[in-house]
């Protein structure tokens, strides 16, 4: 099977189907240029999918990537970060082994085709002239052919008349032998050029053309096969990457299978625990002796006046239970974090300065050992003055100390802070379990004061439980009166010094210069109670208002 044989009359269609198949050739470039685009638009996208959800530095973000759960996700991103190096891998490698190394063929292949279809012309050309030739030689034949047998019968048809003379017949015979040499001559020239004519043809259709379409079909075969190595290729840069993706996945299944729910839960735990106990039950209010009942400074609530008898049971003392149940997870957002952390439960208190005392000893290490590297340079200045003046570091070694001096004295202070809470755990969770009802003379309240130590099981700071004092009042039956309690009464008015968003159950708003009743003094833990009217009333930040208290109003308390 050869071209040169089979399509021997077909250079027109062969010199488009070769031309064809480079076209095949650029379009398969073209598609594999723009699969490497894809490739690296999708590593990109997938690099910037993971950057998107990476923690930020320093945010609260890197704190919840703590948790097992939040570390498999971080594991996850990072994941897809090398999933994504391996597609501009595989883009890489396409653009290398395929586009660049076919781009050069095609250029290759275009210098090839071109050469064999002019050597094609070019013998189309020489059999053309041959021919053209040959059409010329045996147009010269028949002319002196014809010449020739009319000079004959010109010559016979003079040497038959009678009446021409012997000179005009030996002249027409003379003609008639000239155009015969000349016949004779074409006849030689055209049989010549017949022989040439079919000598080239012959070679032409038996040797030159079938060699020319001979190394067409092989450049159109190695164009073919070129071609499918390509696609091999293809198939190949894919499949190169596929154990390395495989082991990024694996990596992601192993991360999910690392998270522990009880290591995050017990996390949550370290991260929230207060250092409180729960509080002990409430004791029983005995208002069976007819004695004028005595409020105390832990008292859960006020007074409702002189000689007024008041129950409280469980859930049906609503406004009294209430302080204790729902003031106690206020917090004060009145301003920066305190230094020694104060506005914290216990027990994140003491993980705080922990942490500080931490950060405060790495530095002071630090520092020491930033001093002992100068120490040592100033020796080897003194072995070896050339070297530097030992004296240039004094300045130097001197700062270093004093650095050290202060962060000592800022770990003492922090670490004072720390022995305090954690000496004064066990005593207030032994607190919190006696529900000691012993009423404190020593501390009378202040009306803007906000006390320190009193804080509650999330931190903030609370009214303490109020406790029976000597007297009891009365109670002389038990009906629907203990569903419903009567609102407190006013013991004076307050003016807003500032605005105040209350968004804590228990809170009110307030706007500055706004004036409202006080029905509740602050007890020392930085929050006053007050009424808008008789709807809206709750808690706001002492610190917020001015109070003018009624001295002679029911309910106010008298404070030795």
């Amino acid at each position: 099977m050869s071209w040169g044989t089979e399509l021997w009359d077909q250079f027109d269609n062969l010199e488009k189907h070769t031309q064809w198949g480079i076209d095949i050739l650029e379009k398969y470039i073209k598609f594999v240029k723009e699969r490497t685009e894809i490739e690296l638009s999708y590593a990109k996208q997938l690099r910037n999918l993971a950057k998107k959800y990476q923690p930020k530095k320093n945010s609260k973000e890197e704190e919840e990537y703590r948790y097992t759960a939040c570390k498999a996700f971080l594991s996850t991103l990072n994941e897809m970060n090398d999933y994504a190096g391996q597609h501009e891998v595989i883009s890489e490698n396409m653009t290398s082994n395929i586009t660049v190394e076919l781009a050069r063929y095609v250029q290759e292949l275009k210098q090839e085709r071109k050469s064999y279809f002019h050597d094609g012309r070019k013998a189309q050309q020489h059999i053309e002239i041959c021919w053209k030739q040959l059409e010329s030689s045996k147009r010269r034949f028949e002319r002196d052919c014809k010449e020739a047998d009319r000079a004959q019968q010109y010559f016979e048809k003079m040497d038959a008349d009678i009446n021409v003379t012997k000179a005009d017949v030996e002249k027409a015979r003379q003609q008639a032998q000239v155009r015969h040499q000349m016949a004779e001559d074409s006849k030689a020239d055209y049989s010549s050029v017949l022989q040439k004519f079919n000598h080239e043809q012959h070679e032409y259709y038996y040797t030159h053309i079938p060699s020319i379409f001979q190394k067409i079909q092989e450049m159109e075969e190695r164009r073919i096969v070129r071609i499918g190595e390509s696609m091999k290729t293809y198939a190949e840069v894919d499949r190169q990457v596929i154990p390395i993706i495989g082991k990024c996945l694996d990596e992601i299944v192993k991360a999910a299978e690392s998270i522990d729910q009880k290591n995050d839960s017990q996390l949550v735990i370290e991260a929230y625990k207060s250092g409180f106990e729960p509080p002990g039950d409430i004791e029983f209010e005995d208002y069976t002796q007819p004695m004028k009942r005595t409020v105390s400074d832990n008292s859960l609530s006020n007074s409702r006046g002189e000689g007024k008898p008041e129950l409280k049971f469980g859930g049906k003392s609503k406004g009294k239970l209430w302080p204790f149940i729902k003031k106690n997870k206020l917090s004060l957002k009145l301003g920066a974090t305190p230094e020694d952390f104060s506005n914290l439960p216990p027990e994140q208190r003491r993980k705080k300065l922990q942490q500080k005392v931490d950060e405060l000893n790495k530095e002071i290490q630090k520092e020491m050992d930033q001093r002992d590297a100068i120490t040592k340079m100033k020796d080897v200045y003194l072995k070896n003055p050339q070297m530097g003046d030992p004296a240039s570091l004094d300045h130097k070694l001197t700062e270093v100390s004093q650095n050290i001096e202060k962060l000592r004295l800022e770990t003492q202070k922090f670490e004072a802070w720390l022995a305090e809470v954690e000496g004064r755990l066990p005593a207030r969770s032994e607190q919190a379990r006696r529900q000691s009802g012993m009423f404190d003379a020593q501390n009378p309240a202040t009306v803007n004061s906000c006390a320190q130590d009193r804080e509650s099981p999330d931190g903030s700071y609370t009214e303490e439980q109020s406790q029976e004092g000597e007297g009891k009042v009365l109670a002389t039956d038990f009906d629907d009166e203990f569903d419903e309690e009567e609102p407190l009464p006013a013991i004076g008015t307050c003016k807003a010094l500032y605005t105040f968003e209350g968004q804590n159950e228990g809170t009110i708003s307030v706007v500055e210069g706004e004036t409202l009743y006080v029905i509740e003094e602050d007890k020392g833990d930085g929050w006053t109670r007050i009424r808008r009217n008789e709807d809206e009333e709750g808690y706001v930040p002492t610190s917020y208002v001015e109070v003018y208290l009624d001295k002679n109003a029911k309910g106010a308390k008298t404070y030795i």
